[in-house]
């Protein structure tokens, strides 16, 4: 069971995994044991992240277009890339927080005619769609908000990362540093986050949302990730990763 989360091709099964790991009696281990669970709380398995953020993919950076910016030049500056992460909290370690593995899945598009050399409109379109997908090992620090009452949770994650890409143009394919059409470039994947708990606010309501939907924290989160898509270092990979920031919301259930 551990493998499928583990493994990069159950990226989009969790609708079908989920099931399997969801029992009566789920809760979260403590390197072997069952974790403690309070007695107004339902047990913590699992987290759920909506994710949103700028995404400017990596294509200009490699040393093979000699200072060439394809991507600057076709398409300008950032898009908007909508993701989902979805964690299991295998294990929780004593006095300091929750660790297990994470998979997410995002995807973002861009499309900008294209000119002549003159700068007007030649007619024709280029398009770049992304599909980044990862998969993690998530620790999560939250001694803080559970023994101590502050409502910042740490976090940290890294792993392998994978995007599935497509370029094309009116006339069915692009070209970008001689690779064609579509392809699949592999990484890695880095994160440092900080959360914060919504439930500080009313801890009340936070009891009551436990009860009603079984979701034991709801927190607002900012991080900032490095996804290097760069074939570990090969000259032939489209290079459609990206450093920067995404926000969002969690949800821990």
């Amino acid at each position: 069971m551990k493998r499928r989360f583990l493994a990069l091709a159950g990226v989009a099964s969790v609708a079908f995994v989920l099931p399997m790991l969801v029992t009566s009696e789920a809760s979260a281990f403590e390197f072997g044991t069952r974790g403690e669970q309070h007695p107004y709380r339902s047990p913590q398995n699992f987290a759920l992240e909506l994710r949103v953020g700028p995404y400017k993919p990596q294509v200009d950076q490699d040393p093979a277009l000699g200072g060439r910016t394809p991507f600057a030049d076709t398409f300008g500056g950032a898009r908007i890339l909508p993701s989902l992460e979805f964690d299991w909290q295998m294990f929780r370690i004593p006095h300091l927080g929750t660790i297990g593995p994470g998979i997410g899945v995002g995807f973002t598009t861009m499309s900008e005619d294209v000119l002549t050399v003159s700068g007007r409109q030649s007619g024709d379109t280029t398009s770049l769609d992304i599909t980044p997908i990862y998969g993690v090992a998530v620790l999560r620090a939250d001694v803080l908000w559970r023994e101590m009452n502050f409502p910042f949770v740490p976090y940290g994650k890294a792993g392998l990362g994978y995007a599935l890409w497509r370029a094309t143009n009116t006339g069915g394919t692009s070209e970008f540093n001689g690779v064609k059409g579509k392809g699949a470039s592999w990484g890695t994947q880095l994160a440092l986050g900080l959360a914060f708990a919504l439930d500080w606010f009313d801890k009340g309501a936070g009891r009551n949302m436990d009860n009603a939907t079984g979701i034991n924290n709801s927190y607002v989160f900012a991080e900032y990730y490095w996804l290097s898509l760069n074939g570990f270092g090969s000259s032939d990979t489209l290079r459609v990763g990206s450093a920067t920031w995404t926000a969002g919301l969690a949800f821990e259930f």
